[in-house]
């Protein structure tokens, strides 16, 4: 093979895995001097998957993800690469509370709760979420032994084993298993929550480990990059991206939504990659070291190298090996909703000062989740406005998703009634339905996702996969992962060029 000949890369998928990737590995291609040409193969009309952000009448809607962590700055170091690290928000100061519904009516989350463990007394004393006899097998963590073997378990099996039913039930679950919209019975803890797990073997007991991370904690100091992104923040001094806002806040935001970066990345590729959206890939097959990406319409593209960013049941259909497959086919995917209702605030007529509040599973309600968006976020409703965004599935609950949008707003605007009060008829409403958005971390998973690294390097070197099916469902976790995925198609073409 000529070793000099430009080399050629495709990437599947136009989410934000695969515009990570699509702009990491330009960069690494042009400082390394490597001449690559790079398409990027998108099956619908638009980039950014599910980070998709619409505006109407001063509102600012998130169809998909709201925001990120900030202590996961892989995303932060982007959007200041970008030139957008002005527009890094955090959440309104003050806003740090949040609810769980039971029995119609909203309990605050007792403070000091930890992942779901109890790390101060009174608070867990005095909760109505709790039966007396709940908080004294909630209290027997203190006492029992931990769990002789570290290997992977549910998050629900630790959590009940350690905390008991109720604990979980009525306040773990919600708070924790609702972020990936499953079953705290069947994710598994090792690729969602290590920490819990973490804790138990160091510490014998949930409490204790939690008490302990609790004190040791002093007033957060941000890391470099977050240092960088908040300086860069405070040179405009607008809205609730003040310094001390942004260092304060769990969760960060962009001003303008965070299909921002989406199509700040789109701008930053359109010169140097090609981008072929509405375009559909049917399957990848071998040709030497190489490999050929068949698309529907006939067309050929060769790959020295690809990165499938896709969901992993696309994944499976498109890779010609079974045993790829059939790892990939064990990664389901939950189908969930979000209803937007906007307001004016002197319809509302309540105090909404809080980020929202969770629904335990065994409630029975169509909502599991309502984010009081523009409590939380103060860019998101004009003055005088209330914007809310109510969460609807769950992996194995279902059924939901077959109403119609009237049917489902009917449902919501009823539910949110008897738990929150407000009858008043919303200025609009929007549904968003994100069919198979949420992939679930099963026991085993991480064992899982090892092996198929292990067989793709053996049967099919050169090809990568990325995205939320596999190492983090969150926006930085995709970037994090498209960043990891460009370093190891670098090391490939530079392989090639020896």
């Amino acid at each position: 093979m000529d070793k000099q000949r430009r080399k050629q890369i495709v990437i599947a998928g136009g989410g934000i895995t695969g515009l990570s990737t699509a702009y990491y590995v330009e960069q690494l291609c042009r400082v390394h001097a490597i001449e690559a040409e790079i398409v990027l193969v998108e099956k619908s009309d638009r980039l950014g998957g599910h980070v998709h952000t619409g505006k109407r009448d001063g509102f600012v809607i998130e169809r998909g993800p709201d925001s990120f962590l900030a202590r996961k700055t892989s995303i932060i170091e982007l959007m200041q690469e970008l030139g957008i690290g002005d527009d890094i928000v955090g959440t309104r100061p003050g806003i740090s509370h949040s609810y769980i519904a039971y029995r119609n009516r909203l309990h605050p989350i007792p403070d000091g709760f930890m992942l779901g463990v109890p790390t101060k007394w009174k608070p867990f004393i005095t909760t109505k979420l709790l039966t007396v006899r709940g908080k004294v097998r909630a209290a027997a963590d203190l006492v029992l032994p931990k769990r002789s073997s570290a290997t992977d378990e549910s998050l629900g099996q630790l959590l009940r084993r350690r905390l008991g039913d109720e604990v979980l039930e009525q306040i773990a679950e919600p708070l924790l298993a609702g972020i990936y919209a499953g079953n705290a019975d069947a994710l598994s803890v090792q690729a969602t929550f290590p920490m819990l797990q973490e804790t138990e073997q160091k510490h014998r007991s949930l409490i204790v480990g939690m008490l302990g991370v609790r004190k040791s904690r002093v007033p957060k100091q941000p890391n470099q990059s977050s240092q960088t992104a908040i300086k860069t923040t405070s040179k405009t001094g607008r809205g609730s991206g003040s310094t001390s806002t942004v260092k304060k806040s769990m969760f960060l935001s962009a001003r303008g939504g965070l299909e921002e970066v989406v199509t700040h990345l789109e701008k930053s590729l359109s010169s140097s990659i090609n981008m072929m959206k509405n375009t559909e890939i049917s399957g990848v097959t071998h040709e030497g070291e190489r490999y050929v990406v068949h698309l529907h319409n006939g067309t050929k593209l060769h790959a020295d190298a690809m990165v499938i960013a896709t969901p992993a049941h696309v994944a499976a259909r498109l890779l010609p090996d079974p045993s790829i497959s059939e790892l990939l086919q064990t990664i389901p995917y939950a189908s969930v909703m979000n209803v937007v209702l906007a307001y004016r605030a002197q319809d509302v007529g309540i105090s909404l000062e809080a980020s929202g509040f969770v629904v335990p599973r065994k409630e029975g309600r169509t909502v599991t989740a309502c984010t009081w968006t523009s409590s939380k976020w103060a860019h998101t409703a004009p003055e005088g406005h209330i914007l809310l965004r109510a969460y609807v599935g769950k992996y194995g609950q279902e059924n939901d998703d077959q109403l119609s949008d009237e049917k489902l707003v009917h449902h919501v605007r009823r539910e949110l009634e008897e738990m929150m009060g407000i009858s008043a008829d919303p200025i609009f409403t929007e549904v968003n339905r994100l069919p198979d958005a949420m992939p679930q971390y099963k026991v085993g998973h991480l064992e899982r996702m090892q092996e198929l690294d292990d067989a793709l390097a053996t049967v099919m070197p050169g090809v990568y996969l990325g995205g939320g099916g596999y190492r983090g469902i969150g926006v930085p976790d995709c970037i994090s992962q498209g960043k990891a995925m460009a370093n190891k198609l670098l090391t490939r073409l530079i392989d090639m060029s020896v």
